[in-house]
């Protein structure tokens, strides 16, 4: 990753950490309280994992503090959710309203002040202020009564899979805080013919908050035309002490002009994006205008700094690639446009040939790509410069989003990067190869029967459960393909999901 990366540091996001009691209990009953979830909340502060700011809000005692206090919640740009505990029996009722209100994550941590129950000196006080098992039951079910969706995560804050679990979902958070402030451009149209690649971009702003509009290419051909040579060669020498360099793209060498196109391109693209405010953007071989090549090596570089990115006009991929980079913030791994393009079919040894004509970030290898140049029969301009590289072996996931008419979708597929079984000479494009849980017949055939998309976002710095919580957020449908999938369980879940999406938006 660059110097130039707009993953945001997610430190500078805050999650509110509100307690709810009442006045029945008297002064000396809530200081106690007070104590008690103030150490709750720093203990999640100080968890190394937990990678947002936990601030502690005074105790919740009526329902004008509530409902005022979420509605701070919601004006405050830099809060992206909330953790909610009742300590004590916090009557329903006041959270009505408040809750009605909340518009940002919620998580309802179940847990209490002790891990141990003092067997020999428990007495009534002890029970009367350490009742968080009766008055979160009570917040469980008016959170149910009023259809709010939240995590709920039960256990003591000094268990690491309770702490896992809040990391977890506050890194969901920033990836849906950084949805609904997300600016997308789109330069040209989708790919001629294709389907799975359109959407609706007003249902998608409505849904997950992001603005999709278009700008015609020569609007970015413009803007790489008026890139300095001063600022080309800058960026040509990070470039050589960045990646193994092809000779023939050296300084001296007969084809360093095409490099330098390249540059101008990554210079001009940045230039745009970072004027207009984007994150994410698309492009499409189909329309390239006045720009002399595909881009290939200024995307690779734009998504490792955390833009997100789609090919071919894709702005559903190009979202869950901006998102997936936040969501990941500050881990090892990264998270690119992915394609599954072709097969390796030996039983019992099947796997997936990952790729796309030129762009997937580099993000996902931990090696020095190389850059090089190499003809491309599409696109009908000159030879493209790209980064060449094989994404580092291990845990993965692969996520593609679909618009369904009445919904979008999004399918997850646990995948394990492996390394090449041979050299690829005459592949020179970053590539991943990988496993599919729960084997290659199953995946494979669930994704097919979920009508999801052949472009997709794969993360090895996140897993799984964050795009489930990501999902719960959004209110978006999530189908997981993993290693408990069968295709009878997965048809059952498609149908059931098709009445469920349905009747949820009511008439």
């Amino acid at each position: 990753m660059s110097n130039r990366s707009i993953t945001p540091n997610l430190a500078s996001y805050e999650v509110w950490f509100l307690t709810g009691s009442q006045e029945l209990y008297g002064e000396e009953t809530l200081q106690q309280v007070a104590e008690q979830s103030r150490a709750v909340a720093d203990a999640l502060s100080a968890a190394a994992n937990v990678p947002v700011t936990i601030v502690w809000k005074p105790v919740l005692k009526g329902s004008d503090a509530i409902r005022r206090t979420a509605l701070e919640i919601n004006a405050a740009d830099n809060v992206i959710g909330v953790i909610a505990w009742m300590h004590t029996f916090s009557p329903a009722k006041m959270w009505i309203a408040g809750l009605d209100a909340l518009r940002k994550p919620l998580l309802h941590l179940h847990t209490q002040a002790n891990v141990e129950l003092p067997w020999a000196d428990i007495d009534f006080d002890f029970m009367n202020l350490n009742q968080a098992a009766h008055g979160d039951r009570e917040f469980g079910y008016i959170q149910s009564r009023l259809g709010v969706a939240r995590k709920t995560v039960v256990g003591h804050v000094s268990n690491p899979a309770v702490l896992a679990s809040i990391a977890t979902w506050s890194r969901a958070a920033a990836g849906w805080a950084a949805s609904r402030s997300l600016k997308l451009a789109r330069f040209g149209d989708n790919m001629r013919f294709v389907a799975v690649t359109e959407g609706d971009k007003t249902e998608a702003e409505l849904r997950f908050g992001v603005q999709v509009n278009t700008w015609g290419v020569n609007e970015l051909a413009d803007a790489v035309a008026a890139v300095a040579e001063a600022d080309i060669d800058d960026l040509v020498a990070e470039y050589e002490a960045s990646y193994e360099v092809a000779a023939e793209l050296r300084v001296s060498g007969e084809r360093h002009q095409s490099l330098r196109d390249g540059a101008a391109i990554e210079l001009g693209l940045r230039s745009f994006l970072e004027a207009g405010g984007f994150s994410a953007f698309t492009t499409s071989f189909e329309d390239l205008g006045q720009l002399k090549q595909l881009p290939g090596l200024a995307v690779q570089r734009l998504m490792a700094d955390g833009y997100g990115f789609g090919a071919e006009g894709d702005w559903k991929t190009a979202i869950l690639v901006r998102v997936a980079n936040v969501m990941g913030a500050g881990l090892p791994g990264g998270a690119s446009l992915m394609e599954d393009y072709t097969y390796h079919l030996t039983p019992g040894e099947e796997k997936v040939l990952g790729a796309h004509m030129l762009e997937v970030s580099p993000s996902l290898t931990t090696s020095k790509p190389s850059l090089e140049i190499h003809p491309l029969g599409i696109g009908g301009k000159d030879d493209p410069v790209r980064l060449v590289f094989t994404a580092d072996s291990g845990p993965a996931v692969v996520v593609a989003l679909s618009d369904m008419r009445d919904r979008f979708r999004l399918v997850a597929n646990v995948v394990e990067n492996v390394p090449l079984d041979a050299p690829m000479p005459n592949l020179p494009v970053g590539r991943a190869v990988w496993k599919p849980a729960p084997d290659f017949a199953t995946s494979a055939a669930a994704w097919l029967i979920a009508g999801a998309a052949h472009h997709t976002v794969m993360s090895t710095a996140v897993d799984i459960e964050v795009f489930r919580d990501w999902a719960e957020m959004s209110g978006t449908e999530l189908l997981v393909i993993d290693e408990s999938t069968t295709i009878r369980e997965f048809q059952k879940e498609v149908r059931w999901n098709a009445a469920y999406y349905r009747l949820a938006q009511g008439i």
